[in-house]
């Protein structure tokens, strides 16, 4: 079994990076601490295709500390997107998840594990149809299988899918917005994060400008009262 594997032959995907959470200072340092009483990892790295699937952190502890033993445990998947679908679910049985991180794990491991399985092929003499259903078909029976790993009703795992693609977008929109709203500083609404997605691209910066503002701060979108419309007018 190749445990012992050379530390620089282990690489870093940034994507697969993203959907983990980062330590703070405080939990590296612990980390750190316990690594090296420890002179061992308990637990091994996981990789696929040479990229860390799990111990991002503790692999940048491992190039200060040479004298730390490790392993490394290499799985085997079919593509990247099933590497995604494998961190996300990985990250979701972890117990300390803020529930916004929560949903957004979800909805990445519903989207990329139906990717995984392959995009509908494109129209072959009148087979398109047949495809689109079985398309269907196998997205509602992984819809189903996260939803039983995950202990929730596939209409959630839906509505995470919806929320985790806001999250992108405003991660698009504005670098930084992800962490800002999966750890509950930014204090926003499902419906608004999943809004973001479908938003002109240009308007989303504005939008989660004012997401940031505390919740009383934020321009009422409710309908303008007749005697107020001529003040409002300048505004």
């Amino acid at each position: 079994d190749g445990s012992m594997m050379n530390l620089n032959a282990l690489k870093i995907d940034p994507e697969f990076q993203g959907k983990i959470p980062p330590l703070n200072a405080e939990e590296e340092h612990i980390l750190e601490q316990n690594m090296i009483q420890e002179r061992r990892l308990l637990n091994p790295l996981i990789i696929w295709n040479g990229y860390i699937l799990d111990g991002h952190s503790r692999y940048r502890i491992l190039k200060h500390h040479p004298e730390i033993a490790f392993e490394v445990k290499e799985i085997q998947l079919p593509d990247r997107y099933a590497a995604l679908a494998w961190i996300c679910q990985n990250q979701l049985g972890r117990r300390n998840l803020d529930p916004e991180r929560r949903k957004f794990l979800m909805g990445k491991a519903y989207e990329n594990e139906k990717l995984s399985i392959g995009a509908p092929i494109g129209n072959q003499n009148g087979l398109k149809q047949c495809v689109q259903n079985e398309h269907i078909e196998l997205a509602s029976r992984t819809c189903e299988k996260i939803a039983k790993r995950n202990g929730v009703a596939p209409s959630t795992v839906r509505r995470a899918e919806r929320y985790a693609k806001g999250v992108d977008a405003a991660e698009t929109a504005v670098p930084g917005a992800m962490e800002e709203i999966l750890t509950g500083h930014i204090k926003a609404t499902d419906a608004e994060i999943t809004a973001l997605a479908q938003t002109p691209k240009e308007e989303n910066p504005a939008i989660i400008k004012e997401l940031r503002k505390p919740k009383k701060d934020r321009k009422a979108k409710k309908p303008i009262s007749p005697e107020k419309s001529d003040v409002a007018a300048d505004d």
